[in-house]
């Protein structure tokens, strides 16, 4: 099992120089998680194995944007996984939302994900703590903010995407979204005291 400075340091090879060898590391060591993890939120293999094949492109292509400060690595790719399966049933759905409450996914915890085993126990518990306080803090958010803050972080659509599924002006996007993360940090901050 890689350690997480191992994880790091090839997921900095494959964004610095996209070396083939970091990232079949990776691959080795995440796909059969996340295929793991794809199943348990209901997908058949044949499309656990797609969405994880998707998953990993967007690791290779997206890299560079990884910042380990912010988050596990692990942590990091398994909501790119959620994401990628979210947007493979609204392309299914055509444009309708599963939902939420029918989504064994929803649920989603950093604890229970295998790839975090090789974290200790006080840094799991850190991390479910950080995990619960986001999802407090986006579920008090106005529900415009709420929307833009997943359709940018979450399901990584551009700005201008936004604006256009959203209907509204693109400054009115990136005002939206300058908003929530400042309340977002306001309320992060009141949860921490």
């Amino acid at each position: 099992m890689p350690t997480t400075d191992e994880l790091n340091q090839w997921m900095r090879a494959v964004a610095t120089s996209s070396d083939r060898l970091a990232f079949a590391a990776l691959f080795r060591h995440f796909a059969p998680r996340l295929m793991s993890y794809l199943r348990r939120c209901g997908s058949p293999d044949a499309q656990a194995e797609e969405l994880v094949q998707e998953t990993m492109v967007i690791l290779w292509r997206r890299a560079v944007t990884f910042d380990p400060a912010k988050a596990q690595l692990s942590t990091w790719l398994f909501t790119v996984a959620r994401n990628v399966r979210i947007s493979h049933l609204r392309r299914l759905a055509a444009g309708e939302a599963p939902a939420a409450s029918a989504d064994p996914c929803d649920q989603w915890d950093a604890d229970l994900q295998a790839a975090d085993q090789a974290l200790g126990p006080h840094d799991q518990l850190l991390a479910a703590q950080r995990e619960r306080g986001v999802r407090r803090a986006l579920s008090v958010l106005p529900a415009d903010q709420a929307r833009v803050l997943q359709l940018s972080y979450f399901e990584e659509q551009s700005h201008a995407r936004i604006a256009e599924e959203l209907g509204i002006p693109l400054g009115t996007v990136k005002s939206r979204i300058r908003l929530a993360v400042a309340q977002l940090r306001r309320l992060l901050d009141g949860f921490d005291s």
